[in-house]
């Protein structure tokens, strides 16, 4: 594998540190960047890396295996419902779904730190 191609769906709170993360590491290639609110700071900062940005989590889910990892940091239950339907209609095996606890064990191990998220508990459901 050359470049972890990545996604990031959620750019408030959560997502706008992580894609500081993402935006820095050289081996990885941020495909794009959606939020329902165009006025969230990860929205602006992915502009300014000429990434790609959405409201619509789906168009970037629409680029299918191009996709390595989808990181969701929403913390809403009905978008991870939503990608993991979209993946088994699409029969997209490749592409993985990464749930926000996973993204703030990362972060946190980066930092050397314990980071809490702003949604705090999340099921996985």
């Amino acid at each position: 594998m050359a470049d972890f191609r990545v996604v990031v769906i959620g750019a408030g709170e959560t997502g706008t540190p992580l894609l500081q993360q993402l935006l820095s590491a050289s081996f990885v290639k941020v495909l794009g960047v959606a939020d329902l609110n165009p006025q969230q700071p990860g929205i602006a900062l992915a502009q300014a890396h000429g990434v790609r940005v959405t409201t619509d989590f789906m168009e970037l889910l629409a680029l299918g295996t191009e996709v390595d990892i989808v990181i969701d940091v929403t913390g809403v239950g009905a978008v991870r419902e939503a990608l993991r339907k979209a993946m088994v209609n699409t029969g997209n095996r490749h592409t993985i779904l990464m749930h926000e606890n996973i993204a703030m064990l990362m972060m946190s191990l980066s930092a050397g730190k314990l980071i809490q998220g702003k949604h705090g508990d999340t099921d996985y459901t």
